[in-house]
């Protein structure tokens, strides 16, 4: 069905999936371990992508911020749902302030790709390890220590483990079963009989949201733990990676005549100003997401208001179910999750060719997972490799 220059047919709702394998683990992860709400997060996200596909007329994606989310997820401890709801309000804050004043552009040449795959690497590391972590773990669940059941010896866990691992490998290209909701599926089945959902009270309607004041310690954690390393990701990739992915895509007429730096950045901005009241997920578009999109078979915004319209209504409708859900979710599939979302992250490095670069992304990943602190990874980063530019010094 065609309406106006928006299409709504399977193949457009099937292009509308093409970016879950982001968006869910990560999603998962923060609700899980991070205690957002289920409805806050799917709500903001639902109401983001209409808002893109409408405005924009295109399958826009909605991701969550990555380095905002591996690090939460990495390190609830330090993250809190008031450190998250700073960042969603700080880095809100920023985006608009760059739309406005067109500093986008000056930022981009300092956020070399070398910068920009570094951190990215960094990340990436950082959720495989933790994906392992969760896989290793004898307890089934997160929140029930008490389902530690073995097979042989070896923990029901860690054999689910790797049956969803062989899962994914063999579903990571299938267009008809996407590989995320398949284990997920597949866990929950297999943790119900251990009693993950003994006692849980199965209701309709949205799950509790609550509006969060963070503190000055919230907004100083956020600033220099998440907001200042995730600005070169956002500017390289969500911003200026979209806006070129999109004309790539679309051509440089019409059809893309709103997608620019400064409205990405802007929509963005206003986005993560709304989700840091609620303490939702912080969100981003993005160049790979867009090509996921495009590649399921996504053309125009109908693909995102479809999906848009999907998430209000899980957000809506089954919030209080899906907090049931995700606790039935065993460790070893969020490990799954968790492990395949850092290797796409890490294998962003294929692009880059050059030795010194290398070096530098190299640098940046080391520092970032041997302290946790994305920011002085990147700013090492640049230091030095203006260092080696300054000095001409070949690696």
């Amino acid at each position: 069905m065609q309406i106006g220059s928006y299409r709504f047919d399977r193949v457009e709702f099937a292009g509308s999936l093409g970016d879950l394998g982001t968006l869910i683990p990560l999603a998962i992860g923060l609700v899980t371990i991070n205690g957002l709400s289920f409805s806050a997060v799917f709500l903001w996200v639902g109401l983001f992508y209409l808002v893109s596909g409408f405005y924009y007329k295109l399958p826009i994606p909605v991701q969550p911020l990555k380095l905002v989310s591996a690090i939460a997820i990495a390190f609830p401890e330090k993250i809190s749902l008031a450190v998250i709801s700073a960042t969603g309000l700080l880095f809100g804050g920023a985006l608009i302030i760059l739309a406005f004043t067109g500093l986008i552009d000056q930022l981009a040449r300092l956020f070399t790709k070398p910068i920009v795959r570094g951190i990215q690497l960094g990340l990436g590391l950082i959720l495989m390890i933790k994906g392992i972590e969760f896989i290793n773990r004898p307890e089934l669940l997160l929140n029930n220590s008490d389902i530690t059941t073995s097979l042989g010896g070896v923990p029901i866990n860690t054999l689910l483990g790797l049956v969803a691992l062989v899962l994914v490998l063999s579903l990571i290209s299938s267009r008809r079963f996407p590989a995320a909701l398949v284990i997920v599926a597949l866990g929950i089945v297999v943790a119900i009989p251990f009693g993950s959902v003994n006692g849980l009270a199965w209701r309709f309607g949205p799950s509790p949201i609550e509006l969060v004041t963070p503190g000055t310690d919230d907004f100083l954690t956020a600033l220099f733990l998440l907001v200042i390393p995730q600005l070169p990701l956002t500017i390289g990739n969500a911003i200026i990676g979209t806006t070129d992915t999109a004309k790539n895509l679309f051509g440089t007429g019409e059809a893309t005549a709103r997608v620019s730096n400064r409205h990405l950045s802007f929509g963005m901005g206003l986005a993560n100003l709304f989700v840091g009241l609620m303490a939702a997920m912080p969100v981003c578009h993005g160049a790979g997401g867009l090509a996921a999109h495009y590649r399921f078979g996504a053309r125009t915004g109908g693909s995102n208001i479809m999906i848009g319209l999907l998430f209000i209504l899980i957000a809506l409708g089954f919030g209080g179910i899906g907090i049931i859900l995700l606790s039935a979710i065993p460790n070893a599939v969020l490990g799954v999750l968790l492990l395949f979302a850092g290797l796409e992250l890490a294998l962003l490095i294929r692009d880059i060719t050059e030795r010194r670069d290398l070096f530098i992304a190299f640098l940046i990943a080391g520092i970032g997972l041997a302290t946790t602190n994305m920011s002085i990874a990147f700013v090492s980063g640049i230091i030095v490799a203006r260092f080696l530019h300054w000095r001409r010094i070949d690696i």
